[in-house]
This record gives structure tokens, sequence and C-alpha cells, in this order.
């Protein structure tokens, strides 16, 4: 089983994400958190989303090698989030080719994953290269994840709604 649930910021798809994968997992499933601690408001944000999780999951840390932390486990794993290891991804230098390779070889593991990805396609094109760049990538990694996925779920205002 893969999921997508795919969103704007503060859309609810975490939260939703985090439900679906509870009812799906047989046994305490993971948690990859990809977002890296890199400034105050983020760490504000993580420590929300440890709060909310509590203890339902095993957290695991891993801001560029999903594939590698996905294979390790034999329980459903969500990935929280796609959007953010993106942005980890090009900080860190690596090419689009690179992140594309990931996120193919990440949909070819036989495991149950959940996958959380901020939708910033509807916004205004940026004047800044970097942001462009960032947003075709999550693009491109948006359809690529939910064209392998057996569900996908639209989320806005809290409510998810299942697309596929």
């Amino acid at each position: 089983m893969k999921a997508l649930f795919i969103g704007g910021i503060k859309s609810g798809k975490s939260k939703n994400a985090e439900s679906y994968t509870l009812q799906h997992a047989q046994t305490k499933p993971i948690y990859l958190a990809t977002t890296e601690l890199l400034d105050e408001e983020m760490q504000k944000k993580i420590a929300k989303h440890r709060e909310q999780r509590a203890d339902k999951f095993i957290t695991v840390e891993e801001p560029l090698h999903l594939s590698q932390a996905i294979s390790k486990s034999s329980e459903v794993v969500l990935v929280e989030c796609i959007s953010m290891w993106i942005n980890n991804m090009l900080y860190y230098h690596h090419t689009e080719e690179d992140i594309l390779d990931e996120i193919s070889e990440v949909m070819q593991l036989d495991r149950d994953i959940v996958f959380v990805l901020n939708d910033v396609g509807a916004s205004v094109v940026s004047d800044n290269q970097l942001a462009r760049v960032f947003v075709n990538i999550n693009g491109r990694v948006s359809q690529m994840i939910a064209q392998s996925c057996d569900e996908v779920f639209h989320n806005i205002a809290g409510i998810s709604r299942k697309i596929k």
C-alpha cells in the first residue's frame, strides 16, 4: 500500500496522514521525519508535530536518504514531508536527476508508505530562480508519487478527500 496526502500549508495533511497511517499499521509505524532543525520557527513546528504524534510512532530522522531509511523497516512508514526533503536535497546541492532517481527508487520498494507533500503549484510564479526550481521539482515529484500510489488524498481546511 502506498498513499499520498497532498495539500497546501496548514491544510491538515499531516494530521490526516498520521491518522491514516495508524489505521493501516499492524505494529507501531515509523515516522520518517525529513525536516532539519535550521531555525527557531522550524524548531517550534517540529515540536508541535512531535507533540501531536506523541508515542504512537517510532521516529526516524533522515533528511536525505529516503530509500535507505525506508528499506530498513518492515512497518508502515509515514514520510513527513517530501517537500522538505526536496528542500534539503537542493540545499545540499543535489541535482533534479538525483531527486527523481531517489523517488523512483523509493516507489519501487515493496513497503507500505504514506507520503505527505505540499501542493505549491497553485501560487504565483516567483521571481526567485531557486524557488521556481523547487516548485518545478516538487510538481514533478508529486506526479511521480501520485502515479505510483494506490490512494491519493487532497487536503484542505482539515478535510481529506480521496481523489484516487
